[in-house]
């Protein structure tokens, strides 16, 4: 029953990506607002401010309708989005040279699940350690759960590449977990 509920999904993007590709606006807009929370939390993330964010999700909205035509894989929508949603979030902060640091008030990005707050704040700040490119690939691989393969395919690196910067970047969080003393050996 959940892997026919799954096809019929899958069937359903092709088929609004194919009408979407063939210029029909009602078809993008009805994928675009399936996967625009997700958007907005993966701006969120790089630019830490709900206004920047919200233009990073409007700015991947003009460039993946834009685009649609490129998209080979239509099942690949969502993970199609999400690269161009990166690209357009390192656009912007190489564009405005700004780094804006989380700030407890700005909590605006609280998750769907009941967790720690406090936590979920601080695991946010421990990230703010991490390169762009390792946010990336932490991002990638335990936000939208991406096998290492998919990820290098996405931001368009080796795989060894992403493989160590994953484990790096998952031993700077480590550390500093261990320094805030929230983590245990």
């Amino acid at each position: 029953m959940v892997v026919e509920r799954q096809e019929r999904e899958v069937m359903t993007i092709k088929y609004l990506v194919k009408k979407a590709q063939r210029g029909d606006e009602k078809a993008f807009l009805s994928l675009f607002h399936q996967y625009e929370e997700d958007i907005y939390r993966t701006a969120f993330v790089y630019v830490k401010n709900q206004n920047d964010a919200l233009d990073i999700v409007q700015e991947t909205a003009y460039r993946s309708f834009s685009k649609i035509n490129t998209l080979k894989n239509p099942q690949y929508f969502k993970t199609w989005l999400i690269k161009i949603t990166i690209n357009a979030a390192l656009d912007f902060l190489r564009k405005e040279k700004k780094v804006i640091h989380l700030k407890p008030e700005m909590t605006e990005l609280i998750p769907t699940q009941e967790i720690d707050l406090s936590l979920s704040i601080t695991l946010r700040d421990i990230m703010e350690n991490l390169t762009e490119k390792e946010k990336s690939i932490v991002l990638l691989k335990y936000y939208y759960n991406h096998s290492f393969t998919e990820i290098s395919s996405i931001l368009e690196l080796p795989l060894g590449t992403v493989k160590s910067v994953i484990y790096r970047a998952l031993e700077k969080l480590r550390t500093h977990l261990k320094e805030e003393d929230i983590c245990e050996n």
